[in-house]
């Protein structure tokens, strides 16, 4: 009999979901140490992990799991939520590039002023889109991005095909090449290797680039920004991730006329979703099959 172990703001959903499933040979505790399973938010399960004494699989609520890597504990396996965020990413950044290139918000500030004054736009229809990360959520990203006709490259560690593309490229690749690119989308995770990898010398060939993060905050430098914003490089940044959340009140990003923040809210864990990855998952777990959405710690995704 396994026992499992809730840590979540939707705790009493997910508890709830857990005895209408019956799930076989599963009992709920309330008690983090006597629980092999939890089913839990990572920034709130990273401090109990100590008295994590019987936990053998933990199923984050969450894709990102950076808190839990950061760690010291990894003598468990690891799961985190995957190929439920496509759709909604994709409705945040296209919601952006579209209020941006529509002029939506000038548009409403000159109603406002009974102010009758078309803007000129120019269509997606041919713009060069590049996407850091070609995962599900980089591919349905890139499927929304073609049905406008648009140009995608996708970026990940060694450039190699995916479908879906046009083309794709490493990010050393990419940085030669940022001037030809019109918008790019982050999706990248917080890893060793991605830390401040948008930075200075990233920025450099950009040319009134227009940038969105729905990624990791840890791999923007953010004095980078501010300066490749101040300097025209980027005209514009959308940002749903920052290094340090919430965002501190005196961050020059609440007052930069050309970033727009956002309380990381891109793609929200809704517990169904999540939990129906869950009950999948455990029931591989029961019959001994190996688990789905498995995490490398060292990998850090």
């Amino acid at each position: 009999m396994d026992k499992v172990y809730v840590i979540s703001e939707h705790a009493k959903t997910y508890y709830q979901l857990i005895k209408a499933a019956q799930l076989p040979d599963l009992a709920i505790t309330t008690s983090a140490d006597e629980a092999s399973i939890w089913l839990a938010d990572p920034p709130l399960a990273a401090p109990q992990l100590p008295h994590a004494e019987q936990l053998r699989w933990l199923q984050s609520t969450f894709a990102g799991v950076d808190a839990l890597i950061h760690a010291p504990q990894r003598g468990y396996q690891l799961t985190n939520v995957r190929g439920i965020f496509g759709a909604l990413m994709a409705e945040y950044v296209f919601g952006h590039i579209l209020t941006d290139t529509r002029h939506l918000g000038q548009y409403a500030e000159q109603q406002a002023q009974c102010r009758w004054q078309p803007q000129p736009y120019r269509s997606l229809h041919g713009q060069t889109l590049a996407i850091l990360g070609t995962g599900a959520i980089g591919q349905h990203i890139s499927t929304v991005a073609r049905a406008f006709g648009m140009t995608v490259l996708g970026i990940n560690q060694d450039g190699r095909p995916v479908d879906g593309f046009e083309q794709t490229l490493t990010l050393p690749a990419l940085r030669q090449t940022l001037s030809e690119v019109d918008i790019l989308v982050s999706t990248l995770p917080a890893t060793p290797e991605t830390h401040q990898c948008l930075n200075a010398v990233f920025w450099q060939h950009a040319q009134h680039l227009f940038f969105i993060n729905v990624g990791r905050g840890a791999t923007v430098d953010e004095p980078a920004l501010v300066r490749a914003l101040d300097e025209k490089k980027l005209h514009l940044a959308v940002l749903d991730v920052m290094q340090q959340e919430p965002l501190p009140e005196q961050h020059p990003f609440w007052t930069h006329p050309n970033v727009r923040v956002t309380p990381h809210i891109a793609a929200v864990s809704f517990p169904e979703q999540v939990f129906a990855l869950f009950a999948d998952n455990y029931r591989r777990w029961h019959a001994g099959q190996p688990l789905a959405h498995r995490v490398d710690f060292d990998k850090g995704y």
